[in-house]
């Protein structure tokens, strides 16, 4: 009786040695990607918390050729790239990318840094909504931060 019991015992551990070597990699690896996770939130949020930008005036037809212009700056400690911006005019979207677009001047750049102003031009005749005094600019950069302004004229 007593061999049968050592046995018996000797069994179960080895089971549950084994048991525990399948599942120990199981949840280390299910921990570091909760973890992994999270520390991409945090990040995401203090991006966001670190991204400043103002839409400093939108104007069309300012010099009579039916071109929108929205000038904004950024503010904030977060170098922002242009081609990640989305420019909603009246709640359609224009495609910053068919837009001219230059940061202080400089057309060839994508990189809007802290301090810089932007300037986007869009042709009034792409536009499917006709453009006002009442018309209102939104631009949203890749974190979600965004601001508006109304256009004058």
């Amino acid at each position: 009786m007593g061999v049968s019991v050592s046995a018996s015992t000797a069994i179960i551990v080895a089971g549950m040695f084994f048991a525990f070597t399948a599942f120990y990699p199981v949840a280390a690896n299910g921990f570091d990607r909760v973890t992994e996770g999270e520390r991409d939130v945090h990040e995401r949020a203090l991006e966001r918390q670190n991204t400043a930008f103002s839409v400093d005036s939108a104007t069309f037809n300012a010099s009579g050729n039916d071109r929108l212009v929205v000038n904004a700056t950024n503010e904030g400690s977060v170098g922002l790239v242009v081609s990640d911006t989305t420019l909603v005019v009246d709640n359609e979207y224009v495609d910053v990318a068919d837009a001219t677009t230059t940061v202080d001047g400089d057309g060839d750049t994508d990189l809007w840094l802290g301090g810089e102003r932007l300037s986007v031009e869009v042709d009034g005749n792409s536009l499917e909504t006709g453009v006002t005094n009442d018309s209102r600019v939104v631009l949203v950069v890749e974190s979600g931060v965004r601001d508006a302004t109304g256009v004058s004229a």
